[in-house]
């Protein structure tokens, strides 16, 4: 299996798709073959100054604290642990989240045997070996290993509270889907479909794979920040908690940690988005769903707040 990387540097780094592709060889795709650090880091342009939230070592013990934690467990359960924690550590704006040099510097030059350990594939019935998708590592946003936790971290959290991060990466199919959709950008919107999924009305990967295209599809329609406009967004909480990164302490491994104190989503604009999604949830197709239970969605349980939504 691929190992810690021996050579680690003091700085993150970039490293762009075309340099990245000389080690993303079969054999690491396979989990058979290490990266070369040193080459990789030759390469590699180091992220300039002194910023404490671009310390690689930072990053890297977080890291080695989920492989610890998860190593005997399913891997897809570490994503809902370390998306916050992730997202806490680095601290990025969303324009140097949108660097794809970094994430892809992240997974090859941090922690390659973390992409591994969490992405690679059973074996084949055939006896071929599993393998890793090679976008993992150099994937859109939504799909490599590192950014779409971030990603899903910066859109699913409720200002500073990072509970309907654990809620959305809890379910993977939400997690690989909605972070494709535009739509998610909008934050009553990505907070009405985590309260679908805490009040139970929508729970498989057949009914998130159902709702998610039938809220998108809708949305060419109805402006959904019309009908639940969100606050006025002030970028000084950002700033104040990037600033706050050099005497931070680490991300808490047993309590999540708390993001920018950002002003939380309207709580009646998410009412009205939930009401709005279990109707559109009703009527989407769903595999294996019966016409019974699709009756049954009609009818809207008592207690639309979360409990979340309480402090």
């Amino acid at each position: 299996m691929t190992s810690r990387p021996e050579h680690l540097p003091e700085r993150l780094a970039l490293i762009s798709d075309v340099q990245a592709a000389e080690y993303i060889s079969t054999g690491l795709l396979e989990g058979r073959e290490d990266v070369p650090s040193i080459a990789l880091n030759k390469v590699a342009e180091p992220l300039p100054g002194d910023d404490a939230r671009l310390r690689l070592h930072r990053v890297r013990d977080l890291i080695d604290d989920a492989l610890n934690r998860f190593r005997d467990e399913r891997p897809t359960g570490a994503d809902a642990w370390l998306a916050p924690r992730l997202h806490d550590t680095l601290r990025l704006t969303r324009r140097e989240a949108a660097e794809k040099g970094l994430w892809t510097y992240m997974a090859l030059g941090v922690a390659p045997d973390y992409v591994v350990w969490r992405h690679l594939s059973e074996p084949k019935a055939d006896g071929s070996r599993g393998r890793v998708a090679r976008d993992k590592f150099v994937g859109a946003h939504y799909k490599q290993a590192f950014a779409r936790l971030w990603w899903a971290a910066e859109l699913f959290r409720d200002g500073s509270d990072y509970r309907p991060v654990v809620v959305a990466c809890g379910n993977q199919d939400m997690l690989n889907s909605a972070l494709r959709l535009d739509i998610v950008d909008h934050r009553p919107t990505a907070q009405a479909l985590v309260g679908l999924m805490e009040r139970g009305t929508v729970r498989t990967g057949r009914e998130v794979n159902a709702l998610t295209p039938a809220v998108n599809a809708a949305a060419a329609t109805l402006m959904y920040d019309v009908i639940a406009p969100d606050v006025e967004r002030d970028g000084e909480p950002v700033r104040d908690w990037i600033a706050g990164a050099e005497s931070a302490l680490p991300s808490p491994r047993n309590n999540l940690p708390e993001g920018p104190e950002e002003e939380r989503v309207p709580e009646e604009a998410v009412r009205r988005l939930v009401a709005h999604f279990e109707e559109l949830f009703a009527d989407a197709p769903v595999r294996g769903r019966t016409s019974d239970e699709s009756e049954s969605l009609c009818v809207s349980p008592e207690g639309t707040d979360s409990d979340r939504r309480t402090r």
